[in-house]
């Protein structure tokens, strides 16, 4: 179970402890999207839902699910985040509408951001998804992922393939 850090030696769940890493500044860019209908596309670009601007508050949203992602994910450490960017891009294809939600957690700490970055991405659809259920119920929730990080002993990545 040594190969494995977020077991112990009786290989039950633990938190790894990262008090040796070193901090570094750190980047991660998440990805998310939603496929909308036509009428919701229409309803949210000209501001015409009840519940009020749906981009705006899944952009909150997405920044309160960043700082508050330990609360949701067992193992993950609580960080104090120094920057959240949520932005979005419509996307149309034959016969929907993709809402591209893009996502930017910095800070300088000792353990990376991912999770905070595909969290947020994460919970912005969600909350596009809870605003605008009542005129459709069947819109489809990604492909989320990670698009790119930057700093920590891992070093950096970025993904090749594109996608969403």
């Amino acid at each position: 179970m040594s190969n494995f850090t977020h077991f112990n030696e009786q290989g039950r769940a633990k938190m790894v402890d990262i008090s040796e890493k070193e901090e570094t500044h750190r980047i991660a860019i998440a990805r998310s999207s939603i496929e909308v209908n036509e009428e919701t596309y229409e309803k949210i670009t000209n501001q015409h839902i009840k519940k009020g601007d749906v981009l705006a508050v899944a952009q909150v949203a997405g920044i309160m699910a960043a700082k508050n992602t330990s609360d949701w994910i067992p193992m993950c450490h609580p960080l104090q985040l120094k920057g959240v960017d949520v932005s979005f891009d419509w996307q149309r294809d034959q016969s929907s509408y993709h809402l591209i939600i893009t996502v930017s957690v910095k800070t300088k700490g000792n353990t990376g951001v991912e999770m905070e970055a595909l969290t947020a991405a994460t919970a912005t659809a969600l909350t596009v998804y809870d605003m605008t259920k009542a005129i459709d119920k069947g819109m489809v929730i990604g492909p989320t992922y990670l698009l790119e990080k930057q700093g920590g002993k891992s070093g950096d990545y970025k993904r090749e393939r594109k996608e969403g």
